[in-house]
């Protein structure tokens, strides 16, 4: 039980960081041209989750639901678990989504639907769900070649807060660049202005799974997980065959 507390409270954290910060420097963004809008955007979500990753990432370091799905189809994380993760990503986003509303001046947070992501009318709605699947896709990627792989570099959150904002880069003009369930539904929640929710969950979760799988089943050696890698692969290991961390 404690360390399922431990999981919770390291992803609740992590989320909460991801939207106050995130959805904060969208509230505070529109002063700004547009393009300098998207850059600003980008790297404060970038920033953040590298950040955060790498401050937890010896515990859980998912703050997606998406991610925490893929580790699920690949069986790197119980369904027990999972739930836990799921719960925490939500109710941390959800937090913090009333902590921005109840924080930042009303008029602003309205004109910027709280921080939230909405689709360019150039746009349709499968166009969107593409959009995001493919950006999840690439971050997911990286997630399982720079933290889940036990021969990826070592180079903390960094590559996979930097695959966030390449992705924001790309996409955020025309989708938001969510590439997560949990930081669009926190404000939308709060604003209860559900449009285009639909992307921002079938997307990025399909994404996910694909990369996730398309990583485990090509692109991982299989052998023993080395013993410091129980944070993204749950399953014991018996002690013989563990390799010196």
């Amino acid at each position: 039980m404690r360390d399922a507390w431990r999981h919770f409270a390291a992803e609740f954290i992590g989320t909460f960081a991801l939207v106050f910060v995130g959805s904060g420097t969208i509230i505070t963004s529109p002063m700004l041209s547009q393009q300098a809008a998207v850059v600003n955007i980008a790297f404060a979500h970038g920033l953040i989750l590298a950040i955060m990753v790498t401050a937890t990432m010896r515990i859980s370091g998912h703050f997606n639901p998406a991610v925490t799905t893929a580790f699920l189809v690949t069986r790197r994380i119980e369904p027990m678990m999972a739930a836990v993760y799921w719960i925490a990503q939500f109710s941390g986003a959800v937090i913090a989504a009333y902590a921005l509303k109840g924080l930042y001046p009303e008029k602003i947070t309205t004109l910027t639907q709280l921080g939230g992501q909405s689709i360019s009318i150039d746009i349709g709605l499968s166009q969107a769900i593409i959009l995001e699947g493919i950006a999840t896709f690439f971050l997911v990627f990286v997630i399982w070649g720079t933290a889940v792989d036990p021969h990826a570099p070592k180079v903390g959150g960094f590559a996979i807060g930097l695959t966030l904002t390449a992705g924001i880069l790309s996409i955020g003009p025309l989708t938001g660049g969510s590439l997560n369930p949990a930081r669009s539904f926190g404000p939308a929640l709060a604003l209860q202005h559900f449009e285009g929710q639909a992307a921002y969950w079938i997307g990025p979760i399909v994404g996910a799974i694909v990369a996730g799988l398309l990583y485990e089943n090509l692109f991982l050696r299989r052998e023993a997980e080395p013993a410091d890698h129980g944070a993204v692969a749950p399953d014991e290991v018996p002690e013989s065959k563990r390799q010196p961390a």
